[in-house]
């Protein structure tokens, strides 16, 4: 397992915040909202995703993805300024937060829905509530934001919504739902990292889990891990930022693919690949939002989200063509 971070634009990544020595971070409604007011300014200001989050009284759950910045800058900046003024409201000194942030690298198709589901039922979890069902009102964790009944600017809403159904009602109940079937769970989950390995070896499958690459920092199989390594290493080579239409212009000229056909409705395989693979090198390697990058393929940022996850499997397969897009 490696020491330093993996910290790179465009990773989901589950980040968790402790109190010093189990001191509670917030004292009452007034250091929430600060605290909360401070998250959404920086989520709009940075360009970084959020898809769940929970206060609890001495430590955070975020779910957050950064797309144009790695993670760290946006950290420091949001704990520092709120033990800052913490610090000053309560007349208090010396340090707030528990050493350095933990964050986990997630593979997002399969994770992002149990993470969501994980973090907003913390709440439930720790005895704050009594039962699921206050969850819908409940001010400080995003799964109200999710519900309608409060706003946080800055949370990506639509991103897990659509994720259960077309209209915005139908995507609700079956979020509910799957928030309700996840609640005698919720003391089982383990999502802390350690991947496929830990799980292998929660099963008793040992000698399997020994074959497989991991790394305590991600929660992912070892193909996963593996692919991370490679952007981590791919991006020590500081390679120069691609507008995005030069992109496009290479991909479609690699694959042989009409530019036009690109932003049609057309669900053809080469069509398909092509916007796959963009998807995944402008988000993933290339730092773009996936909002940019579905206005330039004419699809929905969820769906960019979806042809990344297929990229990615694309990328691993045509090494020869990441050359020639990027490299060249």
């Amino acid at each position: 397992p490696r020491t330093a971070r993996i910290d790179l634009p465009g990773l989901l990544q589950h980040v968790m915040v402790r109190g010093v020595n189990g001191e509670d971070l917030f004292r009452d409604d007034s250091d929430r909202t600060s605290f909360l007011t401070r998250l959404s300014n920086l989520l709009l200001e940075t360009h970084t995703d959020c898809l769940a989050w929970a206060l609890m009284s001495n430590h955070v759950h975020l779910l957050l993805r950064p797309r144009h910045d790695k993670l760290a800058p946006f950290m420091r900046r949001l704990l520092t300024g709120h033990a800052t003024v913490f610090n000053l409201r309560h007349r208090r000194s010396g340090h707030l937060f528990q050493n350095r942030y933990k964050s986990i690298v997630c593979d997002e198709e399969p994770y992002l829905l149990a993470l969501v589901r994980y973090i907003h039922l913390n709440p439930l979890k720790a005895g704050i509530l009594s039962q699921s069902s206050e969850l819908d009102d409940y001010p400080w964790s995003g799964h109200a934001v999710l519900m309608g009944k409060c706003q946080l600017p800055g949370q990506v809403v639509d991103e897990v919504l659509t994720r259960f159904g077309r209209s915005t009602p139908e995507a609700r109940f079956r979020y509910l739902a799957f928030v309700r079937d996840g609640v005698t769970d919720v003391h089982r989950q383990d999502l802390s990292g350690g991947g496929r390995r830990r799980s292998l070896k929660t099963l008793g499958l040992a000698e399997a889990a020994e074959d497989e690459l991991f790394d305590e920092q991600v929660l992912g199989c070892g193909d996963f891990v593996q692919g991370l390594y490679q952007d981590v290493e791919f991006e020590t080579r500081q390679v120069a930022a691609m507008p995005l239409a030069e992109l496009v212009r290479r991909v479609v000229e690699a694959l042989d693919i009409n530019t036009e056909a690109l932003r049609q409705r057309n669900r053809s395989k080469p069509l398909t690949d092509a916007r796959s693979l963009i998807s995944y090198l402008a988000v993933r390697w290339l730092g773009y939002s996936g909002e940019e990058v579905g206005k330039s393929l004419n699809i929905s940022r969820a769906g960019v989200s979806l042809a990344a996850a297929r990229g990615k499997v694309m990328a691993e397969q045509c090494a020869e063509i990441i050359e020639k897009v990027i490299v060249t």
